[in-house]
């Protein structure tokens, strides 16, 4: 994952997945604000995405997938090879995200869920939407609001649990 400062984040930190058809493409369900639709594996080809543009591009021997900003630019959100690699060699990085203290995943309630138009997320108490380019926030006034947010907007229902 690409960081502020440039750097990245550790080796199997996030999965992309290649899926070959008749062309080979990249598939990726878990990176948070990000291409809804599979992309062509093609280095260097602008892609439009329900979300926005992307396009991958050659850094050594790693690809890098690049977003448009609202400004024009191209922005890094992750960088990843083509080595083909086992399911549990993510193990490790997957039980730190899930227990480590340092995980911004164990920071914060989350839950966030992309559709067409753009995304929503709850996120402790606050509740972002994002559609067509337009970004609300909010906050929820009580725990209950919370539970009809997780239940309304994303099937969570916790009073079942």
């Amino acid at each position: 994952m690409a960081r502020q400062n440039g750097g990245e984040g550790p080796e199997f930190d996030h999965l992309t997945l290649r899926v070959d058809l008749e062309e080979p493409w990249l598939a990726d369900v878990g990176f948070g604000d990000s291409f809804l639709e599979p992309l062509h594996l093609q280095v260097a080809a602008e892609q439009t995405d329900p979300v926005g543009q992307f396009r991958l591009v050659q850094i050594g021997e790693r690809l890098q997938l690049q977003r448009i900003d609202q400004n024009g630019e191209w922005k890094p959100q992750y960088t990843f090879s083509l080595q083909s690699h086992h399911l549990q060699d993510f193990a490790e990085m997957c039980h730190y995200h899930q227990t480590s203290v340092d995980s911004h995943f164990t920071q914060n309630r989350i839950c966030s869920r992309a559709h067409v138009e753009g995304r929503v997320t709850l996120s402790g108490m606050k509740l972002i939407r994002t559609s067509n380019g337009r970004h609300e926030e909010r906050m929820l006034s009580s725990e209950q609001e919370r539970r009809d947010a997780l239940r309304e907007l994303f099937a969570i229902n916790l009073e079942l649990v």
